[in-house]
């Protein structure tokens, strides 16, 4: 009964890995993702399958942790690909102001 409990568990949790990797690719941006937040969990689920592997009780809810790591490694891609798209929309967006500081100054003369 506590394997079924945990694994009930796992599933809840794990059940809102997919949707907020869906809502931060859809958004495009990192703005308002925390890392921290990211990587906590993932170092929980770590030692959540270390003390499987420690305690010697592997079984069938050890696949369960593994499919909530493969969803929260998807929240990593799309985090850093939204840093990517971040870096490059303010390296574009400091292209643009340098124009057009280059155009007001050419204008003023």
């Amino acid at each position: 009964m506590a394997e079924v409990l945990e694994a009930v568990m796992l599933i809840c949790f794990g059940l809102s890995w997919p949707m907020n990797a869906y809502k931060n690719y859809k958004a495009g941006t990192a703005a308002g993702t925390s890392w921290q937040f990211i990587l906590l969990i993932t170092l929980g689920y770590v030692a959540g399958i270390a003390a499987k592997f420690v305690s010697g009780t592997i079984n069938w809810v050890l696949a369960v942790y593994f499919l909530n790591v493969v969803c929260i490694a998807a929240n990593w891609v799309v985090y850093f690909r939204n840093c990517a798209i971040d870096r490059e929309r303010d390296r574009l967006r400091k292209e643009e102001d340098a124009q057009d500081a280059m155009a007001q100054a050419h204008a003023a003369r």
